[in-house]
């Protein structure tokens, strides 16, 4: 009976936890739906629609940079203090954008701060979350990161159906009090994970957990992170411009290449549930390795050959799964790698990759012209991505527990 005792408030306090980081995940998702808006703020502030847009792409700047340095200030703050303070500085964000009347002031605005609050929210409590389930961490990350994608598509509805009804400024406004409000009641059901010990599920244990530092000085640390900067960069880049694929590439109608968001939000959230419940099952480097053969395959269709209709779809499909599928399987990835004490700190600079994929793509290709160079230089990466996931081995292992992950490999 006192057992039972002190174990409930701990089994309480996590399944808490994970209800409000989930709550706080939709919210946070909520910025995906970004490119509803570039029509009529291209109207108001009488810009292109692509310099209105870069906005989304400080945005994601913002928020890799925020979500590098999370781990800090969770240490300093709480992750509850610091959720409600990225929910504060989301709805500050909305209401400058609202208000804003430059080019400058938007991307200050939208992209800057909006950018900044979303990545001090994500990372940090995703990765708490994952702390309080060290059993299941694969399927943790794979519904807190599902959230983060259905939030996302629920704004969507919730934002177009404001904007039929409300004029553009009270859009933002009403938007940013919906997700402030969502995000502090999902910071109030948050606790800091207890420390943990140096054992994990599956059958892989680190021996101890390794600093920031630490595990930069390791090979292992920069592999992991050309990876990820691989998947990020070939996820992103295809599905920022999957209509234009399809119109450019395939010469499908605008209505039919449109279709893409369907197919992509569809096999972005399959990716998520069906590899992060699988990296449960087996070495969570298997799983990496899976998604970039799924990848490869739908570079290649793109690369060689003659698309149709529906090579196009399955080719957009492969990328946007195995996307959403390695983002999902990362964080526990790397807490396989470097422990899970120091897992927002380990993580937050990998999680840079995030950002700076979401710009090379879009670079290389107006550097050098057309989608084939770009998807050359993505087929190049993931083929050496794949040799590096299938060579890469734990750091400084006991040779009891090499030999017991890589027997999990198999």
């Amino acid at each position: 009976m006192k057992t039972q005792t002190a174990v409930n408030p701990h089994n309480r306090t996590r399944w808490l936890t994970l209800v409000g980081t989930i709550i706080t995940q939709f919210a946070l998702g909520s910025v995906y739906t970004w490119s509803l808006f570039n029509g009529q703020l291209s109207q108001k502030l009488d810009a292109s629609v692509s310099q209105v847009a870069f906005s989304f792409g400080l945005l994601s700047l913002g928020l890799a940079l925020a979500s590098s340095v999370a781990g800090k200030l969770q240490e300093r703050f709480g992750v509850r203090n610091v959720t409600i303070g990225a929910g504060l500085l989301m709805a500050v964000g909305f209401f400058l954008t609202a208000h804003s009347d430059s080019l400058l002031m938007l991307w200050f605005s939208a992209g800057v701060l909006v950018g900044l609050a979303d990545g001090a929210g994500y990372l940090m409590t995703l990765s708490n979350c994952v702390k309080w389930f060290p059993e299941r961490k694969g399927l943790i990350s794979a519904c807190a990161i599902g959230a983060y994608g259905l939030g996302s598509l629920g704004f969507k509805f919730i934002c177009s159906y404001l904007l039929s009804v409300y004029s553009l400024e009270s859009t933002f406004l009403i938007w940013g009090g919906l997700a402030m409000s969502m995000i502090i009641f999902g910071a109030l059901m948050m606790t800091d994970a207890p420390v943990q010990q140096t054992n994990g599920a599956q059958g892989v244990a680190t021996a101890r957990d390794f600093s920031l530092a630490e595990s930069m000085r390791m090979p292992q640390y920069w592999m992991l992170a050309l990876m990820f900067l691989t998947a990020c960069m070939s996820g992103l880049y295809v599905i920022g411009v999957a209509k234009d694929i399809g119109e450019g590439m395939v010469h499908l109608s605008a209505q039919t290449a449109a279709s893409a968001v369907t197919i992509i939000a569809i096999a972005n959230l399959s990716g998520r549930l069906v590899l992060g419940i699988l990296s449960d099952k087996m070495a969570r480097i298997r799983v990496i390795t899976i998604a970039q053969v799924v990848s490869l395959a739908g570079m290649s269709i793109l690369l060689f050959t003659s698309m149709n209709e529906t090579t196009f779809f399955i080719s957009i499909a492969c990328i946007a799964f195995s996307f959403g599928g390695t983002i999902t399987v990362y964080p526990s990835l790397v807490s396989d790698f470097f422990g899970l004490n120091n897992l927002t700190k380990n993580y937050g600079v990998i999680y840079l990759g995030f950002g700076i994929g979401s710009v090379m793509g879009s670079l290389i290709a107006s550097l050098f012209g057309g989608f084939t160079v770009t998807f050359s230089l993505i087929m190049t990466l993931l083929v050496i991505s794949l040799v590096l996931s299938a060579t890469i081995r734990l750091p400084n292992q006991p040779a009891k527990l090499k030999a017991t992950y890589n027997h999990s490999e198999a």
